[in-house]
């Protein structure tokens, strides 16, 4: 059987071409750039097209195409594929199609999902469920990969809100951690998202399981009272907390609230309170999830924690996690803004979310812009110059740096023995954060 994904190079379409490959499916798949995910599909005998999109890199006897949400209709390759009569799939619907032949645990929510699906692989493993799990971040269980193939019936996937894509699957257990406005390029405003979330849940068969973030404002309003499937919450308030966070290596209230939700999933498929604690008191992080690192920067010792944090509520978060674990150090945060539209829609939030932070030093770089993800019939002409400037306004001292370059240059020579480097940013942030652990 053959599979060729367009925009492979996706932390979630890279898991699913590893699951084809692990099933000894051919796979082969196209991406802009060449980048450690590729190399690694690339190692584990997918053949890779790096570049723009060809119609050429589609076969006529593929037996499938998958393609990435962000990839535009027009896309060669897409049309090639149509073309020629292929079976085509989004990445939701033909992981929503394995959802089917699983029992499956899908963890849903703005922030926190990577995290909490984390810690749940973390426990189920500890506890001899051989789980197969798709995730949106690499573990070092997984012998640092976003795939794991399971023997048992039990599927681990993150269920993304972007463009709709959750509603393509039917879980039997859902993690709700939270629900913000996200995505409004798509979704427009709160009241779109909720709906989405509700139909979502609704997927949920009689005898299924929600289980849901109680402290959340916005879940509140979904209101399943008369749905007949199982509801269980989870709350910062929960008497189990205080142990959780005693024990939790990875700082921060909202990592153990993280943490209580993959408690309950392990409660509700009968693991016991002390085998979790005890799978629980081990986590260690997930890649870019407050990654640390320890790295010498001109001789001086400093400590860099890799971060996805992109939303503005992630990043207050973060921060807030780092000066809680490090409260006398100086701390830097370095953040990169994550695609044009969501910075000119959360632009104000995004402000808010440094200037209420205890950091030292705040630098911006330019904003990340996502391939095929950027309306071009809007022009935004927002930049991280003008949220350097309205931080600062507010009285908060930020500065902006036009590359990775200069970002490290300035690094080198301003920062000092014992400070912590704050690397923010779902995009290609974690260059920098290479060049800088190099």
């Amino acid at each position: 059987m053959k599979i060729h994904f367009i925009g492979i190079g996706g932390i979630g379409v890279s898991a699913l071409a590893q699951y084809y490959l692990a099933k000894k499916w051919q796979v082969s798949g196209s991406d802009l750039s060449s980048t450690e995910i590729t190399e690694m599909l690339e190692n584990k005998g997918a053949k890779i097209f790096i570049g723009l999109h060809k119609r050429e890199n589609i076969s006529p006897d593929l037996d499938l195409v998958v393609y990435s949400p962000a990839v535009n209709k027009d896309n060669p390759e897409m049309s090639e594929a149509k073309a020629a009569g292929l079976k085509i799939l989004s990445y939701p619907e033909a992981l929503g199609i394995l959802s089917k032949d699983y029992f499956t645990i899908a963890v849903s929510g703005a922030h926190g999902k990577s995290t909490t699906a984390s810690m749940i692989s973390l426990i189920l493993l500890k506890n001899n469920i051989d789980i197969t799990a798709i995730l949106g971040t690499k573990l070092k269980e997984f012998g640092n990969s976003n795939f794991r193939l399971g023997s048992s019936d039990i599927l681990l996937i993150e269920a993304d809100e972007y463009k709709g894509s959750f509603l393509n699957y039917y879980p039997n257990i859902i993690v709700l951690t939270n629900i913000e406005e996200e995505h409004l390029d798509y979704y427009g405003k709160l009241e779109n998202i909720l709906e989405a979330f509700r139909d979502y849940v609704l997927h949920l068969s009689v005898d299924g399981i929600l289980i849901y973030n109680k402290d959340d404002k916005n879940i509140a309003k979904l209101e399943f009272e008369n749905e007949s499937f199982k509801k269980v919450s989870f709350s910062k308030d929960d008497k189990e907390i205080m142990e959780i966070r005693k024990i939790l290596q990875v700082p921060g209230l909202h990592n153990a609230v993280n943490a209580l939700a993959a408690f309950r999933v392990a409660r509700a498929l009968g693991i016991g309170e002390k085998e979790i604690f005890s799978a629980l008191s081990e986590y260690q992080g997930a890649w870019r999830r407050f990654e640390k690192k320890d790295i010498s920067l001109a001789g001086k010792d400093i400590i860099l924690i890799s971060d996805y944090a992109h939303h503005p509520t992630e990043i207050e978060a973060t921060l807030k996690a780092a000066r809680e674990k490090w409260q006398n150090q100086k701390i830097w945060a370095v953040f990169q803004p994550h695609q044009k539209q969501r910075t000119r829609l959360l632009f104000n939030k995004i402000v808010d979310s440094f200037v209420n932070s205890d950091v030292d030093k705040i630098i911006l770089l330019p904003i990340y812009d996502v391939a095929g993800r950027e309306n071009k019939d809007i022009n935004d002409n927002v930049s991280s110059k003008q949220l350097c400037q309205a931080i600062n306004e507010k009285g908060k001292t930020a500065l902006y740096l036009e590359n990775f370059d200069k970002a490290k240059e300035f690094l080198v020579e301003n920062s000092e023995q014992g400070d912590i480097l704050m690397i923010m940013g779902a995009g290609d942030i974690y260059d920098l954060d290479k060049m800088l652990s190099t």
